[in-house]
């Protein structure tokens, strides 16, 4: 069906959950805390916003560059290993920000993952249109 992007395919689809789950979050909160507009100063719903937040920053960028990588017939190994990591980095970064206290790193560690990505990706991508 998606035989021209399929590994693209595979994580957005993926994505296009997360993103789902963490909107349905920020609702679920603000139902609990009848805030219609805005984060009316509760703290569980900042959190849940820049989770979502977070995710809709990155998660574009990331399979735009993921969808170059595959036109231009980058492995579907390296392809793999960047749609996964980041998957992780990104489920790591929404659950330390909707969990965090001092001993937590979930949310580092899924940042520094998601930028070394876009760092890799961005090597690669420049290296390659030459």
């Amino acid at each position: 069906m998606f035989a021209m992007l399929p590994i693209t395919s595979l994580y957005l689809g993926l994505f296009l959950i997360m993103l789902t789950v963490l909107a349905v979050g920020v609702v679920r909160v603000r139902f609990s805390t009848n805030t219609s507009l805005g984060d009316g100063g509760h703290k569980t719903l900042q959190k849940a916003i820049r989770a979502h937040g977070n995710a809709t920053e990155y998660v574009p960028i990331i399979m735009l560059g993921l969808a170059l990588l595959e036109l231009a017939g980058t492995g579907s190994t390296l392809l793999h290993v960047y749609g996964s990591l980041f998957l992780l980095a990104r489920f790591s970064h929404a659950f330390g920000m909707q969990h965090p206290n001092e001993g937590n790193n979930f949310r580092k560690i899924g940042i520094v993952l998601t930028w070394l990505i876009m760092l890799c990706m961005g090597i690669q991508l420049v290296l390659g249109s030459f």
